[in-house]
């Protein structure tokens, strides 16, 4: 297995922990939502609607069951298929007024919004019309909710992984083991091998190769690998890794930089 398949491994056992976090959160509030409204229906605009349609399309029957939404699944998919049958519908013609946006245009705004999670409807207009794209603020705002995209005052407070990892590329690194087994006088022997990536590099350094790893011997290798003078972790300031009960406590708070 090579290293680069190593870390991949471990950043996405990661990210699907730290997602399975995420979703049972919502579980939770989604129950404690509907606990509150009984048998109240709530109300949505038909802009919400299509938010929450693009979402759950991608999501799927079976996650949203499980979400425990504060509507249900079919109403969801419903509102899902009224949409794409509003958007092929060609059984009206159109009346007095400016044609809609060709379908380039319209996905790069929605790609401008997508990988600039920051920039609002003005910013994206403008963006468009160095491009040569000669759009309007309201037309921005409509292609966005057509495609269930928030606002950027709400994808401003979700930082993306793939914006994270561009922001603070240079100060992270990554641990994870794997086994490999040795041939011995006693037949074959496991050994865990402890390794750490930095990910900008790609370089890898072996901290460690044991039997069995145990609490004292984890907690000298962080020592090493946070020495002052060559300590492999010096001057980073993220290290990934997963819930293995191999990292104890004290390892990993001892990872934390000196915390």
């Amino acid at each position: 297995m090579s290293p680069l398949h190593v870390v991949v491994v471990a950043l996405a056992g990661w990210i699907n922990r730290e997602q399975q976090k995420v979703i049972d959160y919502l579980k939770e509030e989604n129950r404690l939502l509907r606990e509150q409204l009984g048998n109240n229906r709530p109300r949505f605009t038909d802009h919400q609607r299509r938010r929450l349609a693009a979402k759950g399309k991608a999501l799927g029957r079976k996650a949203l069951a499980e979400l425990g939404c504060i509507v249900t699944p079919d109403t969801i998919l419903r509102w899902y298929r009224e949409l794409i049958a509003r958007k092929y519908d060609g059984s009206r013609k159109r009346g007095p007024g400016r044609p809609r946006k060709a379908t380039e245009i319209r996905d790069l705004v929605v790609r401008m919004a997508n990988e600039n999670r920051t920039w609002g409807y003005t910013r994206i207009r403008d963006a468009m019309g160095n491009l040569g794209h000669v759009i309007g603020r309201t037309t921005v705002q409509e292609i966005l909710g057509e495609h269930g995209i928030e606002p950027a005052p709400e994808r401003r407070k979700r930082v993306s992984w793939k914006s994270f990892l561009r922001a603070h590329w240079e100060a992270i690194a990554a641990c994870d083991f794997f086994t490999v087994e040795v041939l011995t006088l006693g037949g074959l022997t496991r050994y865990y091998v402890f390794f750490v990536i930095e990910l900008e590099t790609r370089r890898v350094e072996i901290a460690g190769i044991i039997r069995q790893p145990y609490g004292d011997w984890m907690m000298q290798v962080a020592r090493n690998l946070l020495d002052a003078e060559d300590g492999f972790l010096t001057g980073k300031r993220h290290l990934i890794l997963d819930r293995d009960p191999l990292y104890t406590r004290e390892f990993r708070k001892l990872l934390r930089w000196g915390e």
